[in-house]
């Protein structure tokens, strides 16, 4: 019994120091992050994969799973699909755009992380804005708690979209189509209707941005103007600085004479925000200061042109965060005052802070930042349109987004969709709902 006893002693120590040992390398090593996982997923997919399953994620039973990688692997247009641990609200809805950027290959990319799922498409693939979103949505609610059966659904939603056919909806669209014939001309008229009302209510948001886009332009225009800039006076490098800015002045008046629809402002903000810095440049080289940096615009108001530095600032009942400001906004906060913050008008003779002006203005503010990655949500939590930009994601079987208010819920735009642009590959969108 001594024997056994000592003997157990020393296995017990044996022990202690071998978890002592494992410990430190335990701590040493936390789990992967957003990024991290952005880049293996891509990685795999770059190398022809098109659904990754990250080690760390364990939601998917193997049949399934066999079952998912055979019907993804033959969609056309591309799926692809990563499988990831659980992420936060805001890191899911940068997910896609991520792999999108990170691979470059148009499809439809499409996030399980945890029990939520998030997808987007690419515009090459032949979807419209948001049907992705939209199509994800569908799937789910047709097949709760059922992954693979859900992104079958899924994947023969979206090669339906992509040939111009109405897609499957497990059943849904059969109702609808007995709900027509029974209802007949009732159901177009109230239809038609429908439509008619939605396209009054898309033409007076139009109209409401036009207008704070147009003063974008007329304030950069007045901008231009009041450089005084003299082309035999300054040298090539002030002189190309100049001419791009002007360039992009055009530019922009050129898309705004395009847009159709409220989000389409966004390529029009986009021009602006890149003017802006050309127009700061050369601003810079004619007063012989150093060229600024490539910082965000002020986040109170993209008018001041490229942010200087980054300041605390909380929206009323929120939570503090960095923002980027121009100097005079800097300063204004350092005195005790409030910035100056671009307001907008919601209804005659009532103006709010745009971040404050609901979905409309996603496609305007996005333009400004779309530049400097998936900065603008987190500027904007605990405010009306940073709800719009990143909605709350629901447990379970899901997508963040959905429906509110009888539209979707979304990426920037108005609810269930969004604009990402990447150069030629020509912008992404996305969306989803609950599962």
């Amino acid at each position: 019994m001594r024997a056994r006893s000592a003997v157990s002693r020393v296995g017990a120590v044996l022990a202690v120091l071998g978890l002592a040992a494992v410990l430190p390398l335990a701590l040493a090593a936390p789990a992967a992050g957003a990024q991290d996982y952005a880049a293996r997923a891509a990685a795999a997919f770059k190398s022809g994969d098109r659904v990754y399953v990250d080690p760390e994620a364990r939601q998917v039973p193997p049949d399934q799973l066999a079952r998912i990688e055979q019907r993804v692997s033959g969609a056309n247009p591309p799926v692809f699909l990563a499988i990831l641990p659980a992420l936060s609200d805001q890191e899911l809805g940068a997910m896609p755009e991520k792999l999108f950027q990170q691979t470059r290959q148009q499809g439809v990319y499409a996030v399980l992380a945890g029990t939520v799922f998030h997808a987007g498409a690419s515009r090459g693939v032949g979807l419209e804005r948001g049907e992705a979103g939209e199509l994800a949505k569908r799937a789910a609610e047709n097949h709760p708690g059922d992954f693979a059966g859900g992104i079958d659904q899924f994947v023969s939603d979206v090669t339906a979209a992509a040939r111009g056919e109405s897609p499957g909806g497990g059943g849904g669209l059969g109702l609808l189509a007995v709900a027509v014939l029974v209802l007949g001309g009732v159901g177009m008229f109230a239809w038609r209707r429908s439509q008619r009302t939605k396209e009054r209510l898309r033409a007076a948001e139009l109209a409401k941005v036009r207008r704070v886009v147009d003063e974008d332009i007329t304030a950069y225009g007045e901008e231009l103007h009041r450089l005084e800039f003299d082309p035999a006076r300054v040298d090539e490098a002030t002189r190309a600085d100049y001419q791009r800015a002007l360039d992009l002045y055009e530019r922009a008046k050129l898309e705004m004479a395009a847009v159709r629809r409220p989000e389409d402002v966004r390529q029009v903000t986009q021009v602006l925000e890149e003017g802006r810095y050309a127009l700061a440049c050369a601003a810079a080289r004619l007063a012989g200061r150093p060229l600024p940096e490539r910082r965000p615009p002020c986040f109170f108001d993209p008018r001041h042109g490229p942010s200087a530095t980054d300041v605390v600032w909380a929206p009323p009942g929120g939570a503090p965060r960095q923002v980027p400001v121009c100097r005079a906004d800097a300063a204004r906060i350092a005195d005790g005052l409030d910035p100056m913050v671009r307001t907008v008008e919601i209804e005659p003779g009532r103006r709010v802070p745009y971040y404050h002006a609901g979905p409309a203005y996603a496609g305007w503010a996005g333009g400004y930042f779309d530049a400097f990655g998936g900065l603008l949500p987190a500027l904007l939590v605990g405010t009306m349109l940073g709800s719009m930009l990143s909605p709350p994601m629901p447990g379970g079987w899901g997508f963040p987004g959905g429906e509110a208010g009888g539209e979707d819920n979304g990426w920037g735009e108005e609810p269930g969709g969004g604009d990402f642009d990447f150069g030629d590959f020509g912008g992404f969108d996305g969306g989803g709902g609950d599962w």
